[in-house]
């Protein structure tokens, strides 16, 4: 299981923060780009050069991940294009493993960070979470609780009720709830599940989700309207009950 996940970040006007992803790689850029909305940040993407320019320019990011190597021109273009317009834009570079020249000249034109390939999505949400807390965009919220509809699930005490009525849940559907948790509302696949609670690379079987998912349901919409539905063919979505 991962650890705990640290305090989301937001911006001083507590909007998500906003994340530009640029690789040509779409498989890389859609784990990356769920990561980070994970995260509750908002993320575009981008997968060449010219389009994470115009992107960046309409997107106004907080923090950019961005790829060394880009079908038209190389990352270290897309960094000088970028800062003519936002200077302070703070941004991690992704690098080939080998390619310790490519490291170097992207700090040299003021990159802030780099990650080589092949890497871990928690290690660059860490990275980008560094740059991000760098800046002076961003204030720490000071609730580490999670709330939707009368459900409520603290982040650090690991604490969950409904209607104020405690409920104790294993570990691995403490992960499972908390995610559907910070995306009401929003239909989440099994894959995106797999992904994020039992890491993208999980070798079992997808019933799995189906199987923790029945356990959640017994625990938390026991007696209650229904908050976690399925969508079939497309997934799960939590939202608040209609009520009484």
């Amino acid at each position: 299981m991962r650890p705990a996940a640290a305090p989301p970040l937001t911006r001083l006007d507590g909007a998500p923060v906003r994340v530009l992803v640029v690789d040509d790689e779409a498989h890389l850029t859609e784990l990356l780009s769920m990561a980070l909305r994970y995260e509750g940040w908002q993320v575009r993407t981008a997968g060449s050069g010219m389009e994470a320019v115009r992107v960046a320019r309409e997107f106004g990011p907080d923090a950019v991940v961005l790829d060394m190597m880009l079908p038209d021109f190389d990352g270290l273009e897309v960094l000088r294009r970028m800062r003519a317009a936002e200077p302070e834009v703070p941004v991690l570079f992704l690098t080939a493993k080998d390619a310790v020249e490519d490291r170097v000249a992207g700090l040299t034109a003021g990159g802030d960070d780099y990650v080589t390939k092949p890497f871990s999505l928690e290690e660059v949400v860490a990275r980008v979470r560094a740059l991000i807390r760098r800046t002076a965009v961003v204030a720490q919220e000071a609730t580490s609780v999670l709330a939707v509809g009368d459900l409520t699930l603290d982040e650090d005490s690991h604490e969950v009720a409904r209607a104020g009525t405690e409920i104790t849940l294993t570990a691995t559907e403490f992960e499972l709830l908390r995610f559907l948790m910070r995306n009401p509302r929003r239909v989440l696949s099994k894959a995106q599940i797999l992904d994020r609670v039992w890491n993208y690379d999980f070798g079992g079987q997808a019933n799995i989700v189906e199987l923790y998912i029945s356990y959640l349901r017994k625990k938390i919409d026991h007696g209650h309207e229904p908050m976690i539905h399925t969508l079939r063919g497309a997934g799960y979505v939590l939202k608040p009950a209609a009520g009484p």
